[in-house]
């Protein structure tokens, strides 16, 4: 589990097919100090496992609905990643809980620079947008950021300085896509609903 709070920007040093999954190794320098084979590390708000690392890299590989179903379908040699530690019982909670479980990719829509820092629009795909409200927390890359806005499946997040020097935000571009998971608690409740047989009233 995770906070969404970045604690260092990583790049892809080498992507190599194999077969239906995809091997990366990212470098940080200094980041993986504290960690051994078989820690789990968010990258870009994936949740992946180092299969080897030294203090400055780590490896890792991709199944391919990973792949398919998060923006690694894009990511190319270079590219830059926001990464994280998993948390521990004892972490600091700074963001909300983030699985790494990446539930699709919403699409760059508008990039609003403002005097003091900078607002994107979102376009959500049509099966989370329910999960989200105005006001509440989602994950962008791994992110934890707060929903300024919401119109149907376009939401507005406002960055301030700090947020865009910490990540990758400054790489987005207009269409490009970025990973998603929502609030995992409407989820629960949605399911725990169903399975109870509820049906909201007209």
């Amino acid at each position: 589990m995770f906070t969404g709070i970045i604690q260092a920007i990583g790049e892809i040093k080498s992507m190599e097919n194999q077969g239906d999954a995809l091997q990366i190794t990212v470098g940080s320098p200094g980041f993986f100090s504290p960690n051994v084979v078989g820690d789990s590390i968010s990258n870009d708000g994936v949740c992946l496992t180092i299969e080897k690392c030294t203090a400055d890299e780590a490896q890792f590989t991709l199944i391919h609905q990973t792949v398919s179903t998060t923006a690694f379908a894009v990511r190319k040699q270079g590219s830059r990643l926001n990464l994280e530690q998993a948390c521990r019982p004892d972490s600091f909670m700074g963001g909300h809980f983030v699985m790494g479980h990446v539930d699709g990719t919403a699409q760059v829509k508008n990039i609003i620079p403002r005097e003091t820092g900078m607002e994107l629009e979102l376009e959500l795909p049509s099966d989370l947008e329910r999960y989200v409200i105005s006001k509440g927390s989602i994950c962008l890359n791994g992110i934890s950021l707060t929903v300024a806005e919401k119109r149907d499946a376009i939401i507005r997040i406002a960055l301030i300085p700090e947020t865009l020097a910490k990540t990758n935000i400054e790489d987005w571009l207009l269409d490009h896509p970025v990973n998603v998971e929502v609030d995992m608690i409407g989820k629960y409740v949605e399911n725990f609903l169903k399975q109870s047989g509820y049906s909201p009233q007209a």
